[in-house]
């Protein structure tokens, strides 16, 4: 099995009256509850020409998770979530990207098989490849929603996957795990025309960026049949809201916007699995991104806190 360490971040003190969120997460994950995982690389941002920086995201943003305080609008409810939710750490990182990204695969199949829910903290966007390989090691049919300013569906460089090719990787995989592909947040100046054949010619679709509003980042998860896996990458956020990523955004989405969506992701029964990618805290501005990347990942367990209830 796939090596995890634990994260090198340990919570903020606390009293009693004034939990915080790195306190109160548990250590035995329940069916509907969720795990943590962190994928400390950069390998593949680097190799598509973007800015390295990436691999130490997942600690940065547990800095910025393990503050929060529980949502106390919630009760009872989120803290038993918390509870339940644990942080198995990170995916230790010495070998190639391909082996790490089916490590990563293998780590989360047993997640998966018992449906709790797997919180992938990237890294890159290679991450995403990972993720989808977890479906493929329990022979599972997958949809991939994808909230991200650029398609990703580039072919690989050199025979070698890079933080571009994780679509086009899932979409060609020979187990055809990969059912359909849905990208929303697309920025026309980022996105080849190419690119957006290549997603037709797979019966997948495509929303641009200024297409989006509140109604129809939920039509997209309304319009998901089967076990659904999301990524958030967040260089679709303005980058005057989300400066430390690996290639910015201009005119990119709100952060309301993004973090709705981040909620639905929790709460929309279908979705099985997230990924929260390209945080990149070398070129972050006083942890703004880490921040915002942290409470992507806390919108997604108040989602999924109002989902248990609902259940």
């Amino acid at each position: 099995m796939p090596t995890l360490q634990p994260p090198a971040v340990s919570p903020p003190d606390t009293t009693e009256d004034d939990p915080r969120l790195g306190h109160l997460l548990g250590d035995d994950p329940d069916p509907g509850s969720a795990v943590l995982v962190g994928f400390p690389v950069d390998e593949g941002v680097v190799r598509n020409g973007g800015r390295p920086g990436a691999s130490e995201a997942p600690d940065r943003l547990r800095e910025q998770l393990y503050s929060m305080t529980p949502d106390a609008r919630r009760g009872d409810a989120f803290l038993r979530l918390l509870r339940h939710t644990q942080d198995l750490g990170n995916l230790t990182n010495d070998t190639s990207l391909a082996a790490r990204q089916t490590a990563l695969g293998e780590s989360l199949a047993p997640h998966l098989r018992r449906e709790t829910m797997p919180i992938i903290l990237g890294g890159g966007h290679e991450t995403t490849y990972g993720h989808f390989l977890g479906y493929v090691e329990t022979g599972t049919d997958v949809t991939i929603l994808n909230w991200d300013a650029h398609s990703d569906v580039r072919p690989l460089k050199d025979g070698k996957p890079h933080s571009g090719s994780s679509f086009r990787q899932a979409l060609e995989h020979p187990s055809g795990h990969c059912r359909h592909y849905t990208v929303a947040g697309l920025q026309p100046h980022s996105t080849a025309v190419a690119h957006l054949q290549f997603i037709e010619s797979r019966d997948g679709r495509f929303v641009w960026a200024d297409e989006l509003s509140r109604s129809v980042v939920e039509k997209q998860y309304e319009a998901l049949s089967g076990s659904t896996m999301v990524t958030f990458d967040l260089d679709a956020v303005d980058q005057t809201q989300a400066p430390g990523v690996s290639a910015p955004a201009v005119r990119g989405l709100d952060q309301d916007l993004w973090l709705h969506a981040a909620y639905h992701a929790g709460r929309c029964p279908l979705v099985t699995s997230v990924d929260i990618v390209e945080l990149n805290p070398r070129v972050d501005e006083d942890n703004r991104t880490a921040r915002l990347a942290a409470l992507t990942v806390m919108q997604i367990l108040r989602g999924l806190s109002d989902r248990m209830q609902q259940a």
